[in-house]
């Protein structure tokens, strides 16, 4: 018999945050989370995302252990602002064993049902900014601190359960030794000076602060048009730029402004944390804080975690600035990798960016859908 609990209580979330870290005990590519970083992100009175959403968090046992997790949440902006009415699921782990997935997605179906929602959608958190997406393929390959790691039999289980294909998302990686100068240095010097538009770096975290409302400010202009995007509060930007901009290398951070000093084009690039999230098994302390730190200075291996480009600069090759700027910083930092996060199959404007460094396709993942 399955029984499914709600985790409301500090005991419960803790015991849903280390449900994965039993799920994938010792496996080679499945990355772990911060526990305390995990708690925030479940927390009400921490997460800003509570004032435009609202979550709730399941844990299903038989015989008496756990052996399931999901949240269910509800984006009101996305609800009430673009009209879709639409109940997401996140934070998703399963056994093998599709009647215990049928019964979390069962409490998903009965949060949508009780606000006259249409349809779920997931896996996917509360933003943008959070994981998304179940893996289908690349399940070789070791996991990011930003994206989902799962079996291949989670993929089965929706299918079974009747939910079909809503978004596909591409993870893409290239050789450092790939990104010749020749095919963006002639073309930004000329986009520099046609433009009247120069690049920003730099080497203090606390000089990037004073921009980073800005840069979210851009975010959300930049990406507005996707299908599936949702802009981000003033509050969750004090929420992000704590959880994230404190684990950049400030050198990895890249803006390029107009001649009135205006934000027209960013970019964020991250080491590589995986190892080093692995060794700290979800710990800071005592060593997992050395393992940050130690990867934060000598990854070879980077993340393009955000671009955006001002939507009246688009098209315009703007983006050959910050590829000019990562380079160098990149060949100074003896950087081997250069990994993609996911994006969207159908962004093509964003593919065709990095047509020119041959990059290869190493895992798919995707959102499901399935009608109330």
């Amino acid at each position: 018999m399955i029984k499914i609990i709600e985790a409301n209580t500090k005991q419960l979330l803790k015991e849903y945050v280390k449900f994965p870290f039993k799920l994938y005990k010792d496996h080679k590519y499945w990355v772990p989370p911060l526990i305390q970083d995990e708690l925030e992100t479940f927390d009400k009175t921490k997460n800003p995302a509570f004032e435009t959403a609202e979550a709730y968090f399941y844990l299903a046992y038989k015989n008496n252990e756990i052996v399931g997790r999901i949240a269910a949440i509800i984006n009101w902006d996305e609800v009430n602002k673009q009209g879709k009415k639409k109940v997401r699921f996140g934070w998703w782990d399963v056994i093998d064993d599709v009647e215990v997935t049928k019964a979390l997605l069962e409490k998903v179906r009965e949060l949508g049902v009780a606000n006259n929602l249409e349809h779920i959608e997931g896996p996917m958190g509360f933003s943008n900014l959070d994981k998304v997406g179940v893996m289908t393929e690349g399940f070789d390959e070791i996991g990011s601190m930003i994206t989902w790691y799962n079996y291949p039999y989670y993929k089965n289980h929706l299918e079974q359960l009747g939910y079909i294909k809503e978004k596909e998302y591409l993870e893409n990686k290239f050789p450092f030794e790939n990104v010749k100068l020749e095919f963006f240095d002639k073309a930004q010097e000329v986009i520099k000076k046609r433009y009247q538009v120069r690049p920003l770096n730099f080497t203090k975290t606390k000089d990037i602060m004073p921009y980073v409302d800005k840069m979210f400010d851009l975010f959300n202009e930049s990406y507005a048009n996707l299908s599936s995007f949702v802009a981000i509060t003033d509050t969750q930007k004090k929420f992000f730029k704590k959880k994230y901009i404190s684990f950049i290398n400030p050198e990895y951070i890249k803006f390029v402004l107009d001649k009135d000093d205006n934000l027209v084009a960013f970019s964020i690039v991250m080491p590589s944390f995986s190892e080093a999230l692995q060794k700290a098994n979800g710990k800071l302390f005592p060593f997992g804080l050395f393992h940050m730190l130690n990867a934060r200075k000598n990854s070879k291996d980077v993340l393009f975690y955000l671009i955006g480009v001002h939507p009246d600069y688009q098209n315009k090759g703007v983006h050959a600035i910050l590829f000019k700027e990562n380079h160098t910083t990149f060949t100074e930092k003896g950087i081997e990798n250069c990994i993609r996060t996911p994006e969207l199959e159908d962004n093509i404007a964003i593919h065709l960016l990095w047509k020119n460094f041959n990059p290869v396709v190493f895992r798919r993942r995707r959102t499901y859908l399935k009608m109330i």
